[in-house]
């Protein structure tokens, strides 16, 4: 075990639940550190249930394009907790990530406090005091008691489209869901709000009223679509006509097209060409990912396809299909593993019509809580779906290398994907 993950189990016992959404056990270790949340660059928060670390991403590389230095936090990690923090453009070493957990560690002094929260009182350490130019804050679950809801004062915020996920802490509707990630809206900072249903939409209207803010909807106030392989993109500053996203799949152009406007309404420096080059070198592991090299891509013949997402919710589903289908006809073939929290069933349903000739399950390595493999087959064959349990993503590749010219997708899960990207020996930098 390294010493970061020996630091990392023992802060993970200090509190008997992983989640309990609650701001009381982190104010107060905030504050002997001096409060560093107070101390950040100019921040955007950024909630929602999906397409929040696509957003960031795009943010990123735009502001990095301008010359800017770029402060991220993300989460989960795929296969590194360094992952998780980003300083000035780059991922937090590993002597710099220990030390500083060790110090929140010991001014915690083993009161009870969640892992998610001492892991971001962390990065605050570390964001407060490493200079920068930006911050980039993803929220972990929800919004209103999420760890990263502590920063005041925000620059701005971006909500992405809400749907179902994690009902059992935010809620079982909608306007619960929605009524959650409002509460990363604060008084006096801009907002930015993604495509929404109208039940959501509705909570977040009244929620930005009643703190004074107007925020700018897409595809109401700014509109970018892919016209002739190009990103066109419109609000009330005018028009930019800029290269296709760099990131596969149809849903990038809505992601881009957010990112473009958020920086724009926030004001931050940058110019078309900077959204441009932007555009074209923005990266995000794991998300419709190709993998053309690697211990594992070599299990398969020259003629197969490797794709590697860890999308987890029906709307994930919905937006992997879409890019699928929108791709040359191949047999297609599932390799699919996912947490005991979600419905296989429901996952799969996206795929329906694109006649999937195998899905091959599995069961997450070194994850207690995910479902077998045995059981995802099982649930799939119900549904009427071509399943069948493996043994490991190494046997399900052997599987699929049998097929003539597939499309590989290895999909369910972000600890999938993970594993998956540290046994190709593809670490995300």
């Amino acid at each position: 075990m390294s010493r970061t993950d020996a630091i990392l189990k023992r802060l993970s016992q200090l509190h008997p639940r992983l989640i309990d959404l609650s701001l009381d056990r982190m104010l107060p270790l905030l504050e002997k550190l001096g409060n560093p949340q107070d101390h950040l660059p100019p921040t955007i928060h950024v909630a929602g249930t999906n397409a929040k670390g696509s957003t960031i991403a795009y943010l990123r590389a735009f502001l990095e394009a301008a010359g800017k230095r770029v402060h991220v936090y993300n989460s989960p990690h795929l296969v590194r907790f360094n992952e998780r923090i980003r300083l000035a453009g780059k991922l937090v070493g590993t002597r710099k990530l220990n030390a500083a957990l060790e110090e929140v560690e010991a001014v915690n002094n083993g009161e009870p406090i969640t892992f998610f929260e001492v892991t971001t009182v962390t990065a605050f350490c570390l964001f407060a005091e490493t200079p920068g130019d930006y911050l980039l804050l993803e929220t972990g679950m929800g919004g209103t008691y999420d760890t990263t809801n502590v920063v005041k004062h925000p620059l701005g915020t971006i909500i992405t489209p809400i749907d179902y996920d994690h009902q059992g802490f935010l809620g079982n509707s909608l306007a619960e869901i929605a009524s959650n990630k409002a509460g990363i809206l604060k008084r006096g900072s801009k907002s930015v709000m993604g495509i929404q249903h109208d039940e959501a939409r509705a909570v977040l209207e009244r929620a930005a009223r009643k703190l004074g803010i107007t925020p700018i909807w897409q595809n109401e106030d700014f509109h970018g679509a892919e016209q002739d392989g190009r990103l066109v993109f419109q609000d009330e500053d005018g028009l930019l006509d800029l290269p296709p996203p760099a990131l596969p799949g149809p849903h990038q152009f809505d992601n881009a097209a957010l990112a473009i406007a958020a920086t724009r309404h926030f004001g931050l420096p940058v110019d078309e060409a900077g959204f441009a080059e932007g555009l074209r070198r923005v990266t995000w592991p794991a998300r419709m990912q190709p993998i053309r090299e690697g211990k594992l891509r070599a299990l398969l013949p020259p003629g197969h396809e490797f794709w590697l997402d860890g999308g987890h919710n029906p709307h994930g589903a919905a937006a992997l299909a879409r890019t699928i289908a929108a791709m040359p006809p191949k047999p297609l073939v599932l390799i699919m593993g996912m947490m005991n929290t979600r419905a296989p069933e429901d996952f799969l349903e996206a795929f329906r019509d694109l006649y999937p000739a195998q899905i091959l399950t599995l069961t997450i390595p070194g994850e207690e809580n995910a479902h077998r493999a045995e059981d995802i087959a099982a649930r799939a064959r119900a549904h009427r779906f071509p399943a069948k349990a493996s043994r490991s993503v190494v046997s399900a590749l052997k599987a699929a290398a049998k097929m003539e010219n597939a499309r590989v997708l290895v999909c369910g899960s972000l600890y999938l994907a993970g594993d998956v990207l540290a046994k190709n020996g593809t670490l995300p930098d």
